[in-house]
């Protein structure tokens, strides 16, 4: 086949009980190798129009040929998407109308926005529109923190500059209490789960390259110190398996013996330690801040819109599809969310696909669209929730571990690492859960240093016997209580609904492999790079939790 369009297509209009109907139109190409790079298979490219007219019920009418072709041919070499399947993803030229508008009359007004892509001013009314509030998204991200930033960035790179139309969501854009700039910023390979091994090595080519993407004044402070991951004899068996696979995974750290550990770390106490792994390579910590400013930016620049407000609501219509495993006979979707804005206002945006990526509030959200309170598939809650993390700022003095001192973590959990040149440091510790503290407020408490922290630090590092804390903070990780582990990917109802969340402190880290994938989920319907099936939401409904035996 030489022409691009093989089959003429025919649209059905079809309206019914006041419900909106998607109507799929599918167009056989081939010969597309610059723009598909695939040989001589043949791409189905899914065009979905949402359409409501009462007068044209049961009607149907044929597109001219010509103006398919020129309407399709402008969005393939925009969008450079080889496939789009099984997705509701809408073209962003196509617009969703509430309005009751004759099928014939909103064609014609799409194909007239088309054209006026073409005009010379059409970028600078494209930057105004991102100033404003939009009726309608093909993807709105909920969450404008590191995890949800990463996602907007890599949809807007991966689809081209005028390619999907991404809007993110975001309650609070100073981030006073986001779990992205209160993270400690550790970056690691040292893991038991192959997937996250994975996302961390890629997390650690992202910062390498990062003047590549964002210019050569991007820098977000990386210190290069590695880990260092302390186990007894109850644990030396662990350690070494998670070390073997996180060398085959490309990883670069090696095994320390007790009496290397001495002779490497004079500083360390080591009479009830087995073994250490040491990270020598692409491990340490960075400024998380910068990081998610960087990519905010990225994002911005390719065209996401950033809105400051809260979901409050999602709008549901009944659809003549039925679902297996469901009581309820028809499916019931949604693609309409309402945002609440600082001044109280009340708005609503229509979407193609929603993504979740709102950490530690995220199951509050997840609630409003039935996840945790239906029936079948949707009786299953996403196991997400707030738990609060210290971090203390310490000073000590004398013979001190040296400048190069990796982020070191006890056998206990205890962690430490220098925080400047200077003699100070940063510690903390996960709680026991029966320990937990509330999470209604920040505040730090610092006995819990005293008690639970303190000790173990003098213990391992005889110097710390004499410290002084200047000062702590807190931020919530967004805790997945099931197996500690991310929820990634499309939820098992509803089509055009994906996740992301639930990292329990790892999220800075992972947040570029993530956005990638979902990025690939969408664009492309299946993992390209890192395949992260395994951490789907399915695992919570066959009960098959992924723990990871690395969390700190």
């Amino acid at each position: 086949m030489n022409s691009l369009v093989h089959n003429y297509c025919r649209v059905s209009f079809i309206y019914e009980k006041q419900i909106y109907h998607e109507v799929i139109t599918s167009i056989c190409l081939s010969q597309q190798r610059k723009i598909f790079s695939r040989s001589d298979k043949i791409i189905s490219y899914v065009l979905i129009i949402i359409i409501e007219s009462k007068e044209t019920r049961n009607d149907q009418f044929e597109i001219p040929k010509p103006v398919l072709i020129t309407m399709l041919s402008k969005h393939i070499n925009n969008l450079k998407i080889n496939l789009i399947s099984k997705r509701m993803l809408c073209i962003s030229s196509i617009m969703y109308e509430k309005k009751r508008m004759n099928p014939i009359l909103r064609t014609l007004k799409v194909l007239g926005n088309d054209f006026k892509a073409l005009s010379p001013n059409f970028q600078e009314s494209q930057l105004k529109a991102l100033e404003s509030f939009p009726s309608y998204t093909d993807v709105l991200v909920i969450g404008g923190g590191i995890m949800g930033t990463s996602i907007a960035y890599w949809l807007r790179e991966k689809s081209g500059n005028k390619g999907v139309e991404t809007t993110v969501i975001e309650k609070d854009p100073t981030f006073s209490k986001s779990s992205t700039v209160l993270s400690v910023g550790g970056l690691r390979q040292q893991f038991s789960l192959q997937e996250n091994i994975q996302m961390s090595l890629f997390g650690a080519e992202f910062l390498r390259t990062l003047k590549n993407r964002f210019g050569s004044d991007a820098d977000v402070c990386f210190t290069p110190n590695g880990y260092l991951t302390l186990a007894g004899e109850d644990g030396a068996h662990q350690l070494l398996d998670n070390h073997k696979l996180q060398k085959e995974l490309g990883a670069n750290n090696i095994i320390l013996t007790k009496d290397q550990l001495k002779q490497r770390f004079s500083w360390l106490h080591t009479d009830d330690i087995e073994l250490g792994c040491l990270g020598l390579d692409k491990e340490g910590w960075f400024d998380p801040w910068s990081l998610l400013n960087l990519m905010k930016m990225g994002a911005t620049n390719l065209g996401t819109r950033f809105i400051h407000g809260e979901v409050v609501d999602f709008l549901f219509s009944e659809n003549d599809i039925t679902v297996s495993g469901q009581e309820e006979a028809k499916y019931v979707g949604t693609n309409e969310a309402i945002i609440q804005l600082p001044n109280g206002e009340k708005k609503s945006i229509t979407f193609s696909i929603c993504i979740l990526a709102a950490g530690s509030d995220s199951n509050e959200i997840a609630k409003l669209v039935k996840i945790g309170s239906g029936t079948g598939i949707l009786s299953v809650p996403l196991p997400v929730e707030k738990r609060k993390r210290y971090v203390y700022n310490f000073a000590c003095q004398g013979e001190l571990p040296g400048i190069n001192t990796p982020l070191t973590v006890d056998r206990t959990g205890t962690y430490f690492r220098r925080d400047g040149l200077g003699g100070r440091f940063i510690a903390g510790l996960s709680p026991f859960p029966s320990e937990e503290p509330k999470t209604d407020n920040l505040d730090v408490d610092y006995k819990y240093f005293d008690d639970q922290i303190w000790p173990t630090l003098a213990k391992r590092v005889p110097v710390f016997e004499n410290i002084k804390v200047l000062s702590g903070w807190s931020g919530y990780y967004d805790y997945n209580y099931y197996d500690q582990n991310g929820i990634i990917g499309q939820h098992p109802y509803y089509t055009n609904f994906f996740i992301a969340t639930g990292f329990s402190g790892h999220g800075i880290q992972q947040a570029p492999a993530v956005g990638r994938a979902i990025s690939e989920l969408i664009l492309d319907g299946k993992y390209q790079t890192i395949d992260l099936t395994r951490l789907g939401f399915d695992r919570l409904i066959v009960d098959k939790p992924m723990y990871e035996v690395g969390i700190i």
